[in-house]
Protein backbone atom coordinates (compact mmCIF):
# COMPACT_ATOMS: atom_id res chain seq x y z
CA UNK A 1 0.00 0.00 0.00
CA UNK A 2 1.32 3.45 -0.93
CA UNK A 3 -0.10 6.65 0.47
CA UNK A 4 -0.60 10.20 -0.73
CA UNK A 5 1.69 13.09 0.23
CA UNK A 6 1.42 16.77 0.99
CA UNK A 7 4.17 19.27 0.29
CA UNK A 8 3.70 21.70 3.18
CA UNK A 9 6.35 24.10 1.88
CA UNK A 10 8.56 24.26 -1.18
CA UNK A 11 6.27 24.32 -4.23
CA UNK A 12 8.22 25.89 -7.12
CA UNK A 13 10.92 27.01 -4.68
CA UNK A 14 12.44 23.53 -4.81
CA UNK A 15 13.18 24.17 -8.49
CA UNK A 16 15.21 27.17 -7.33
CA UNK A 17 16.97 25.05 -4.68
CA UNK A 18 15.04 26.42 -1.71
CA UNK A 19 13.99 24.24 1.22
CA UNK A 20 10.98 21.94 1.17
CA UNK A 21 9.01 20.00 3.76
CA UNK A 22 6.80 17.11 2.71
CA UNK A 23 4.70 14.69 4.77
CA UNK A 24 2.79 11.46 4.08
CA UNK A 25 -1.00 11.80 3.91
CA UNK A 26 -2.51 8.43 4.75
CA UNK A 27 -6.10 9.48 4.03
CA UNK A 28 -5.61 8.39 0.39
CA UNK A 29 -3.88 5.23 -0.81
CA UNK A 30 -3.13 3.13 -3.88
CA UNK A 31 -1.85 -0.38 -4.67
CA UNK A 32 -1.22 -2.58 -7.70
CA UNK A 33 -3.82 -5.28 -8.35
CA UNK A 34 -4.80 -7.74 -11.06
CA UNK A 35 -8.29 -8.23 -12.47
CA UNK A 36 -9.14 -10.93 -15.03
CA UNK A 37 -12.55 -9.36 -15.75
CA UNK A 38 -11.86 -5.62 -15.41
CA UNK A 39 -14.43 -2.84 -15.36
CA UNK A 40 -14.01 0.46 -17.19
CA UNK A 41 -11.81 2.06 -14.51
CA UNK A 42 -9.54 -0.97 -14.32
CA UNK A 43 -9.28 -1.11 -18.14
CA UNK A 44 -8.36 2.58 -18.27
CA UNK A 45 -5.67 2.10 -15.61
CA UNK A 46 -4.37 -1.01 -17.38
CA UNK A 47 -4.16 0.89 -20.69
CA UNK A 48 -2.20 3.69 -18.99
CA UNK A 49 0.20 1.18 -17.44
CA UNK A 50 0.71 -0.44 -20.85
CA UNK A 51 1.72 2.90 -22.38
CA UNK A 52 4.10 3.52 -19.50
CA UNK A 53 5.53 0.01 -19.85
CA UNK A 54 6.08 0.58 -23.59
CA UNK A 55 7.97 3.77 -22.73
CA UNK A 56 10.23 1.97 -20.21
CA UNK A 57 10.69 -1.02 -22.53
CA UNK A 58 11.84 1.22 -25.36
CA UNK A 59 14.46 2.79 -23.09
CA UNK A 60 15.47 -0.64 -21.79
CA UNK A 61 16.03 -1.94 -25.31
CA UNK A 62 18.12 1.13 -26.15
CA UNK A 63 20.07 0.57 -22.89
CA UNK A 64 18.98 4.04 -21.76
CA UNK A 65 17.10 3.00 -18.60
CA UNK A 66 19.24 4.39 -15.75
CA UNK A 67 18.16 1.79 -13.16
CA UNK A 68 17.41 -1.93 -13.07
CA UNK A 69 13.75 -2.68 -13.71
CA UNK A 70 12.02 -5.96 -14.61
CA UNK A 71 10.19 -4.78 -17.75
CA UNK A 72 9.42 -8.37 -18.83
CA UNK A 73 7.52 -9.19 -15.63
CA UNK A 74 5.80 -5.82 -15.87
CA UNK A 75 4.65 -6.67 -19.43
CA UNK A 76 3.43 -10.10 -18.30
CA UNK A 77 1.41 -8.69 -15.41
CA UNK A 78 -0.16 -6.01 -17.62
CA UNK A 79 -1.30 -8.76 -20.01
CA UNK A 80 -2.88 -10.47 -16.99
CA UNK A 81 -4.92 -7.38 -16.04
CA UNK A 82 -2.60 -5.33 -13.82
CA UNK A 83 -4.01 -1.96 -12.73
CA UNK A 84 -3.45 0.65 -10.03
CA UNK A 85 -6.30 0.63 -7.52
CA UNK A 86 -6.14 4.13 -6.05
CA UNK A 87 -8.28 6.53 -4.01
CA UNK A 88 -5.72 9.32 -4.56
CA UNK A 89 -7.40 12.01 -6.70
CA UNK A 90 -5.48 12.79 -9.89
CA UNK A 91 -4.40 16.38 -10.48
CA UNK A 92 -5.00 17.48 -6.87
CA UNK A 93 -1.37 17.89 -5.76
CA UNK A 94 -1.36 14.95 -3.34
CA UNK A 95 0.86 12.52 -5.24
CA UNK A 96 -1.24 10.27 -7.48
CA UNK A 97 1.60 9.68 -9.96
CA UNK A 98 4.11 9.62 -7.09
CA UNK A 99 2.32 6.72 -5.40
CA UNK A 100 2.13 4.85 -8.72
CA UNK A 101 5.88 5.24 -9.37
CA UNK A 102 6.62 4.12 -5.80
CA UNK A 103 4.42 1.03 -6.21
CA UNK A 104 6.01 0.10 -9.56
CA UNK A 105 9.55 0.51 -8.26
CA UNK A 106 8.71 -1.54 -5.18
CA UNK A 107 7.27 -4.40 -7.28
CA UNK A 108 9.56 -4.41 -10.33
CA UNK A 109 12.77 -2.72 -9.23
CA UNK A 110 15.79 -5.05 -9.36
CA UNK A 111 18.39 -4.72 -6.58
CA UNK A 112 16.09 -2.00 -5.28
CA UNK A 113 16.83 0.28 -2.35
CA UNK A 114 14.54 -0.77 0.49
CA UNK A 115 12.42 1.73 2.40
CA UNK A 116 13.35 1.93 6.08
CA UNK A 117 13.12 4.44 8.91
CA UNK A 118 16.92 4.68 9.19
CA UNK A 119 17.66 5.02 5.46
CA UNK A 120 20.83 7.02 4.75
CA UNK A 121 21.14 10.25 2.74
CA UNK A 122 23.08 8.54 -0.06
CA UNK A 123 20.27 6.01 -0.59
CA UNK A 124 17.66 8.79 -0.41
CA UNK A 125 19.43 10.76 -3.15
CA UNK A 126 19.76 7.63 -5.32
CA UNK A 127 16.03 6.97 -4.92
CA UNK A 128 15.23 10.63 -5.64
CA UNK A 129 17.16 10.37 -8.92
CA UNK A 130 15.40 7.14 -9.95
CA UNK A 131 11.97 8.51 -9.08
CA UNK A 132 12.67 11.81 -10.84
CA UNK A 133 13.33 9.82 -14.00
CA UNK A 134 10.26 7.61 -13.54
CA UNK A 135 7.83 10.45 -12.83
CA UNK A 136 9.13 12.72 -15.61
CA UNK A 137 7.01 10.59 -17.99
CA UNK A 138 3.88 12.01 -16.35
CA UNK A 139 4.89 15.64 -15.78
CA UNK A 140 7.63 16.44 -18.30
CA UNK A 141 9.98 17.25 -15.40
CA UNK A 142 10.06 15.86 -11.87
CA UNK A 143 12.24 16.40 -8.82
CA UNK A 144 11.45 12.84 -7.70
CA UNK A 145 10.30 14.11 -4.29
CA UNK A 146 6.66 12.99 -4.61
CA UNK A 147 7.41 9.31 -5.36
CA UNK A 148 10.17 9.42 -2.74
CA UNK A 149 7.82 10.47 0.07
CA UNK A 150 5.19 7.97 -1.13
CA UNK A 151 7.81 5.20 -1.13
CA UNK A 152 9.42 5.97 2.25
CA UNK A 153 6.18 7.12 3.98
CA UNK A 154 8.10 9.34 6.41
CA UNK A 155 8.42 13.16 6.54
CA UNK A 156 11.28 14.55 4.46
CA UNK A 157 13.19 17.81 4.78
CA UNK A 158 14.68 19.08 1.52
CA UNK A 159 17.54 21.47 2.28
CA UNK A 160 18.76 21.56 -1.32
CA UNK A 161 18.77 19.34 -4.42
CA UNK A 162 21.70 17.42 -2.98
CA UNK A 163 20.63 17.41 0.68
CA UNK A 164 17.42 15.49 1.45
CA UNK A 165 16.80 13.64 4.69
CA UNK A 166 14.19 12.39 7.11
CA UNK A 167 12.86 14.75 9.78
CA UNK A 168 10.69 14.55 12.89
CA UNK A 169 7.57 16.72 12.95
CA UNK A 170 6.25 18.55 16.01
CA UNK A 171 3.70 16.37 17.79
CA UNK A 172 0.10 17.12 17.00
CA UNK A 173 -1.79 18.77 19.84
CA UNK A 174 -5.49 19.59 20.30
CA UNK A 175 -4.83 23.32 20.11
CA UNK A 176 -6.67 26.09 18.26
CA UNK A 177 -4.29 26.08 15.28
CA UNK A 178 -4.63 23.85 12.23
CA UNK A 179 -3.33 23.06 8.77
CA UNK A 180 -6.12 22.22 6.34
CA UNK A 181 -7.00 21.47 2.74
CA UNK A 182 -9.63 23.18 0.58
CA UNK A 183 -10.95 21.43 -2.51
CA UNK A 184 -11.10 23.56 -5.67
CA UNK A 185 -13.42 21.00 -7.27
CA UNK A 186 -11.29 20.75 -10.38
CA UNK A 187 -8.05 18.88 -11.18
CA UNK A 188 -4.92 20.73 -12.17
CA UNK A 189 -2.20 19.69 -14.59
CA UNK A 190 1.39 19.93 -13.42
CA UNK A 191 3.22 20.32 -16.73
CA UNK A 192 1.38 23.48 -17.97
CA UNK A 193 1.80 25.11 -14.55
CA UNK A 194 5.54 24.33 -14.46
CA UNK A 195 5.84 25.71 -18.01
CA UNK A 196 4.19 28.99 -16.89
CA UNK A 197 6.63 29.15 -13.98
CA UNK A 198 9.65 28.56 -16.22
CA UNK A 199 8.48 31.32 -18.58
CA UNK A 200 8.06 33.70 -15.63
CA UNK A 201 11.61 32.84 -14.53
CA UNK A 202 12.86 34.50 -17.71
CA UNK A 203 11.70 37.84 -16.28
CA UNK A 204 14.39 39.55 -14.20
CA UNK A 205 11.88 41.00 -11.72
CA UNK A 206 10.29 37.62 -11.07
CA UNK A 207 13.64 35.92 -10.53
CA UNK A 208 14.68 38.71 -8.14
CA UNK A 209 11.44 38.23 -6.16
CA UNK A 210 12.08 34.47 -5.97
CA UNK A 211 15.64 34.82 -4.72
CA UNK A 212 15.18 37.73 -2.34
CA UNK A 213 11.68 37.14 -0.96
CA UNK A 214 9.99 33.86 -1.91
CA UNK A 215 12.86 31.56 -0.90
CA UNK A 216 13.48 33.63 2.28
CA UNK A 217 9.90 33.34 3.57
CA UNK A 218 9.51 29.74 2.44
CA UNK A 219 12.63 28.69 4.36
CA UNK A 220 11.59 30.75 7.40
CA UNK A 221 8.22 28.95 7.44
CA UNK A 222 9.88 25.54 7.51
CA UNK A 223 12.37 26.44 10.24
CA UNK A 224 9.77 28.08 12.49
CA UNK A 225 7.30 25.19 12.00
CA UNK A 226 9.90 22.58 12.95
CA UNK A 227 10.97 24.75 15.93
CA UNK A 228 7.27 25.10 16.94
CA UNK A 229 7.70 28.88 16.78
CA UNK A 230 4.16 29.50 15.56
CA UNK A 231 4.29 33.28 16.02
CA UNK A 232 7.17 33.50 13.54
CA UNK A 233 5.53 30.87 11.32
CA UNK A 234 2.41 32.97 10.77
CA UNK A 235 4.46 36.14 10.23
CA UNK A 236 6.38 34.41 7.43
CA UNK A 237 3.23 32.68 6.13
CA UNK A 238 1.50 36.01 5.60
CA UNK A 239 4.40 37.24 3.46
CA UNK A 240 4.55 33.94 1.54
CA UNK A 241 0.78 33.87 0.91
CA UNK A 242 0.86 37.48 -0.31
CA UNK A 243 3.74 36.75 -2.69
CA UNK A 244 1.86 33.78 -4.13
CA UNK A 245 -1.30 35.82 -4.71
CA UNK A 246 0.66 38.61 -6.39
CA UNK A 247 3.07 36.55 -8.49
CA UNK A 248 1.50 33.10 -9.01
CA UNK A 249 -2.03 34.14 -10.00
CA UNK A 250 -2.30 31.70 -12.97
CA UNK A 251 -1.60 28.79 -10.58
CA UNK A 252 -4.39 29.82 -8.16
CA UNK A 253 -7.89 28.61 -9.19
CA UNK A 254 -10.12 31.63 -9.80
CA UNK A 255 -12.62 30.46 -7.17
CA UNK A 256 -9.95 31.05 -4.50
CA UNK A 257 -8.74 34.55 -5.44
CA UNK A 258 -11.29 36.31 -3.20
CA UNK A 259 -10.86 33.83 -0.31
CA UNK A 260 -7.09 34.17 -0.54
CA UNK A 261 -7.31 37.96 -0.24
CA UNK A 262 -9.84 37.76 2.63
CA UNK A 263 -7.47 35.54 4.59
CA UNK A 264 -4.67 38.07 4.21
CA UNK A 265 -6.93 40.99 5.16
CA UNK A 266 -8.54 39.36 8.21
CA UNK A 267 -5.49 37.32 9.33
CA UNK A 268 -7.98 34.53 10.10
CA UNK A 269 -6.12 32.11 7.82
CA UNK A 270 -3.45 32.11 5.12
CA UNK A 271 -3.63 30.08 1.92
CA UNK A 272 -0.86 28.66 -0.24
CA UNK A 273 -0.46 26.28 -3.15
CA UNK A 274 -0.54 22.55 -2.55
CA UNK A 275 1.72 21.27 -5.31
CA UNK A 276 1.84 23.01 -8.68
CA UNK A 277 -1.66 24.51 -8.50
CA UNK A 278 -4.03 25.20 -11.37
CA UNK A 279 -6.70 23.20 -9.53
CA UNK A 280 -6.78 20.42 -7.00
CA UNK A 281 -6.27 21.28 -3.34
CA UNK A 282 -5.24 24.54 -1.72
CA UNK A 283 -3.37 24.40 1.59
CA UNK A 284 -4.45 26.59 4.51
CA UNK A 285 -3.01 27.55 7.90
CA UNK A 286 -4.89 29.11 10.79
CA UNK A 287 -4.25 30.03 14.42
CA UNK A 288 -8.00 29.89 15.15
CA UNK A 289 -9.65 26.93 13.47
CA UNK A 290 -13.19 27.88 14.61
CA UNK A 291 -12.87 31.34 13.12
CA UNK A 292 -11.48 29.93 9.86
CA UNK A 293 -14.26 27.33 9.68
CA UNK A 294 -16.86 30.09 10.09
CA UNK A 295 -15.36 32.20 7.29
CA UNK A 296 -14.88 29.16 5.03
CA UNK A 297 -18.21 27.49 5.87
CA UNK A 298 -19.19 27.23 2.20
CA UNK A 299 -16.05 25.23 1.41
CA UNK A 300 -15.11 21.72 2.41
CA UNK A 301 -12.30 22.19 4.94
CA UNK A 302 -10.30 19.02 5.57
CA UNK A 303 -8.09 19.37 8.67
CA UNK A 304 -4.82 17.47 8.32
CA UNK A 305 -2.79 18.66 11.32
CA UNK A 306 -3.61 20.34 14.66
CA UNK A 307 -1.36 22.38 16.93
Amino acid sequence: MFYAKILLFGEYGIIEDSMGLTIPYNYYEGKLKKESEPGDDQKSSNDSLKKYCDYLTDLYQKKELPFEFDVHRFQKDIAEGLYFDSTIPQGFGVGSSGALCAALYDKYGINKISASDNIGKKEILNLKSIFGFMESYFHGKSSGIDPLICYLNIPLLIKSKSDVGTVGLPDEAPGEGAIFLLDSGQPGETEPMVNIFMEKCKQQGFRKMLKEQFVKYNDECIKSFLDMNFKQLFRSLKHLSGLLLENFTPMIPTVFHKLWKEGLETNAYYLKLCGSGGGGYILGFTRDVKKAQKLLKDHNMEIIYRF
